[in-house]
């Protein structure tokens, strides 16, 4: 079955206990259509880069999936209807990450982005 990687954002007025049983709403949608969440992550409350009917933040939630696409054409069909869920996100991937997401990694375990490159003398 193919991979998918996806993430949705939920209102902020809405609890984390809430955003749980969204998730596991969509993963039993899921199982009953012969797919699986492989992993799920819980990425809080964060702020929007832009307004989105009128919320300025959002809960993010990341669910790593093994599904038929017909599977995931349905989660995402409840997903439009669900006044709750603000914006989702689907994508297709060759491999699930081992561990935590990259937004889950300490600033200290991210990969090095070239950061001590030398730098010309300051002119003011």
């Amino acid at each position: 079955m193919p991979l998918y990687e996806h993430i949705f954002l939920s209102r902020q007025d809405v609890s984390a206990q809430q955003v749980e049983d969204l998730t596991k709403t969509y993963t039993d949608l899921l199982a009953e259509n012969g797919g699986k969440v492989a992993n799920s992550e819980y990425w809080g409350v964060k702020s929007l880069s832009y307004r989105i009917n009128k919320n300025r933040k959002a809960h993010y939630m990341l669910l790593n999936i093994d599904a038929p696409a017909a599977a995931v054409a349905e989660m995402e069909r409840q997903m439009r209807i669900n006044e709750d869920v603000l914006r989702f996100m689907t994508i297709r991937v060759d491999t699930h990450e081992e561990g935590p997401s990259v937004m889950m990694q300490k600033r200290d375990e991210r990969p090095d982005r070239g950061g001590d490159r030398p730098r010309g003398p300051r002119r003011f």
